[in-house]
């Protein structure tokens, strides 16, 4: 190639891209299960250190996570030929849903019973009995780059330990009172439970 001939420009991806599944290959970036051929699917640009190409969602998913974008994208010229996609107001709706169930949902930290023995404390991998006190703590974790707080369930000897660790994303100043607004258990049941997990107030 001489020096005066033009190198072209990379090709540029559109932020948004509604199409069908090409194949079953690709996963939903939100629930991890398979988008089926010919289903309809919304990819979201992303631009890494690897290189740049679209994350894949089912369409309600995202809508689910993240309407803003869904909208956006119908919003745009983004859709290709032939894709029979949701009307944005059954995708509104489901969002809705989403967004009170994700208000209902407790708020770590709080102390319950377990409901079953099948679960394993987070801190020390043994089983947590049916029926004891059973801490859900916040611990910080990396996805896709990003730090966020994840929800980790342990038994009440192994909260001041778990509290200490490097990871632990968990208030220690305000735990107690934390503990007490958002837990669903009676009074005594949850004094006994902050007594039970050795953590001195205040």
């Amino acid at each position: 190639m001489s020096e005066n001939e033009e190198v072209p420009a990379p090709e540029q991806l559109a932020p948004f891209n509604i199409e069908k599944a090409r194949s079953s290959r690709s996963k939903c970036k939100v629930c991890k299960r398979a988008i089926e051929k010919d289903t309809p699917r919304i990819g979201v640009l992303l631009e890494g250190p690897y290189g740049t190409g679209y994350l894949w969602h089912h369409i309600v998913c995202l809508a689910k996570r993240d309407l803003a974008k869904v909208e956006e994208a119908y919003a745009g010229d983004y859709t290709q030929p032939g894709v029979e996609k949701p009307p944005i107001e059954t995708l509104r709706a489901e969002a809705a849903v989403a967004q009170q169930k994700k208000a209902e949902k407790q708020e770590a930290p709080f102390v319950e019973r377990a409901s079953t023995g099948r679960s394993k404390c987070a801190h020390c991998k043994e089983p947590i009995d049916e029926g004891a006190f059973r801490f859900a703590l916040l611990q910080s974790v990396e996805f896709y780059g990003q730090v966020r707080n994840a929800v980790i369930k342990v038994h009440a000897d192994c909260v001041a330990v778990a509290l200490n660790e490097a990871n632990a994303a968990t208030e220690l100043d305000t735990f107690h009172d934390d503990v007490r607004a958002n837990s669903k258990l009676a009074k005594d049941e949850v004094e006994a439970a902050l007594k039970a997990s050795g953590v001195a107030e205040g």
